[in-house]
């Protein structure tokens, strides 16, 4: 049904807004004066938000939602003394509720205008074969429908996608049905990973000061200079078997301070294994 605004806007409708208007702000008669001005203006506010909502994305009831928080604000701020008719100050403050409101849901990723058109289509035709079929159709039917490869249906579905805002509070239900916090799930792997090389590295540059200095060196030349055993032992004056024998002392060394419950262990067995079973 078309909604006329000279059938909104009435005499009627002026009488409730001028009790209104002249009540004291303490006056328990202004809730319900308020009430009714608003249920006899939400049909004008439901045509604008549909205007408004032609080319958004937006279910039109958060719209119209909206539209009715900005016209209680012109109930409250208007004054029949400036010359201005209700209709023109509310028209000005519902419509400027919503276009505030869609311009902060505006994507920060902008797409092609044919992507953008060929998703309202998309949208219209999901609707009529989902009545038509009672089941949200396929990619497949839905392509064609608008006579276009699936790929650019499923363009477009993406960019869609990544068109809306998620709130880091929102919660996410993950495959085994827990609940987290989407901002949980914004892991930077490579920071990770690079926090877990810095650590290692403290450690073993840690266990590295534990040793002798001359196992040091051979290990550092080793394996932070990429130096062959044949040039360390050149540039230590030394020779090549001393290098590697100093080498395996140095890792044997290491590996016992980095790993200390693994040698534990084996030193027991060792021991049980030397002892005589009594007899």
């Amino acid at each position: 049904m078309k909604v006329l605004s000279k059938d909104v806007f009435n005499e009627s409708l002026e009488d409730l807004l001028t009790q209104y208007l002249t009540l004291p702000s303490e006056d328990s008669q202004r809730h319900s004066l308020r009430e009714q001005i608003a249920a006899c203006i939400l049909p004008y506010v439901k045509k604008l938000a549909h205007g408004l909502a032609r080319r958004s994305t937006d279910p039109v009831e958060d719209l119209v939602q909206v539209g009715m928080i900005g016209l209680l604000k012109a109930m409250d701020k208007f004054n029949p003394l400036a010359g201005t008719s209700f209709k023109t100050y509310a028209t000005y403050f519902i419509t400027g509720e919503i276009r505030h409101y869609l311009r902060d849901k505006a994507s920060m990723i902008k797409a092609p205008r044919q992507m953008y058109e060929l998703y309202y289509r998309m949208n219209q035709i999901v609707q009529r074969l989902t009545e038509a079929y009672g089941r949200p159709p396929t990619d497949i039917e839905i392509a064609e429908e608008l006579e276009c490869p699936v790929l650019k249906i499923n363009e477009v579905q993406d960019i869609e996608r990544r068109r809306q805002m998620i709130s880091l509070d929102q919660f996410m239900v993950n495959e085994a049905g827990e609940e987290t916090v989407y901002i949980e799930r914004l892991v930077d792997e490579r920071n990770q990973e690079n926090v877990q090389l810095s650590e290692s590295r403290l450690v073993l540059d840690e266990a590295l000061g534990k040793l002798q200095d001359e196992l040091q060196v051979v290990v550092r030349m080793t394996y932070f200079e990429d130096m062959s055993q044949t040039e360390i032992a050149q540039q230590l004056g030394i020779s090549q078997m001393q290098v590697s024998r100093r080498l395996r002392k140095a890792l044997s060394l290491l590996s016992k301070e980095l790993n200390p419950t693994d040698h534990d262990s084996k030193r027991g067995a060792a021991s049980s294994r030397r002892v005589s079973p009594a007899r």
